[in-house]
């Protein structure tokens, strides 16, 4: 069964090359031209991805990513014309789960999707492990981190970056092996997306975000995860 992909993008000739060379890789897609309509569209028939522009006519990219996040965990790649702005951070940190750049390079857009799409789809052997982290209670199977009892609101990338850390049993995971494990590749990817993550992930598991007990930083080295 083909994927589904949610584009939005406001530029009908970008949608349609798009369209076109994601349809030739496989995939079924939809379209939308604004955030309203996205917004709509993913109400009615929630994507498997949504490819998410930033520049949009009624509201951006950041907005729209948020108002997704309150409902779904779907993940959403981030389109924007500038990797070297604050634009990549901000949208990681409206829960973009990553981000590709303009002018758009139809393979690498395929890779990173097949990637992102490994990293949420169920393992074919569920893992029954169940980490007990201070106060956190992490259970694989269930996909789902508890505190106090309290189920706490983990997207998929979040909670597979978590599991990766418990794993390592309070080793150091460097940038490099956590783009490898979690989002599935490494010659393309971007420390910034894991950096973000980790904050994204101690304001959720974390008592005091800015003094986090668990989820430590191992200075020029990486993350590791502490009881």
């Amino acid at each position: 069964m083909a994927h589904s992909l949610l584009l939005v993008d406001d530029e009908p000739r970008i949608r349609r090359v798009l369209r076109l060379a994601l349809e030739d890789e496989g995939y079924d897609v939809a379209e939308a031209a604004n955030g309203l309509d996205a917004l709509a569209a993913l109400r009615r028939e929630p994507p498997d991805v949504v490819l998410l522009d930033l520049m949009l006519p009624d509201r951006d990219g950041f907005t729209v990513c948020r108002e997704i996040r309150r409902t779904s965990d779907v993940p959403v790649i981030m389109v924007t014309a500038r990797a070297d702005s604050h634009d990549v951070v901000a949208g990681l940190e409206a829960g973009a789960d990553d981000y590709v750049t303009k002018p758009l390079v139809a393979k690498e857009l395929s890779a990173r999707i097949r990637a992102l799409l490994r990293r949420v789809e169920p393992a074919s052997t569920p893992q029954s492990d169940t980490f007990l982290i201070g106060d956190l209670e992490i259970h694989v199977a269930a996909a789902e981190v508890l505190r106090d009892g309290e189920v706490l609101p983990l997207t998929r990338t979040e909670f597979k970056l978590l599991v990766e850390l418990a794993g390592a049993e309070g080793k150091v995971c460097s940038r490099e092996h956590l783009l490898s494990k979690v989002w599935g590749y490494g010659y393309f990817g971007d420390s910034r997306i894991v950096d973000v993550h980790v904050r994204r992930l101690r304001l959720k598991i974390e008592r005091d975000p800015a003094g986090p007990k668990h989820l430590v930083t191992a200075r020029g080295l990486g993350y590791r995860l502490v009881s």
